[in-house]
């Protein structure tokens, strides 16, 4: 899983691509690619 600045373009590489967002996080996931997963956002300050 690679940590991108910019998610757009993740987005991008392939049409079944899905943006998703966890516990303040926003992920790509790509069930026919897993190669092509992504995360953005990182730990909160407390």
């Amino acid at each position: 899983m690679k940590v991108l600045s910019s998610l757009r373009a993740a987005k991008l590489r392939h049409k079944e691509c899905k943006i998703v967002r966890r516990h303040g996080r926003v992920y790509v996931i790509c069930k026919s690619n897993p190669h092509f997963k992504a995360v953005q956002g990182g730990k909160k300050k407390r």
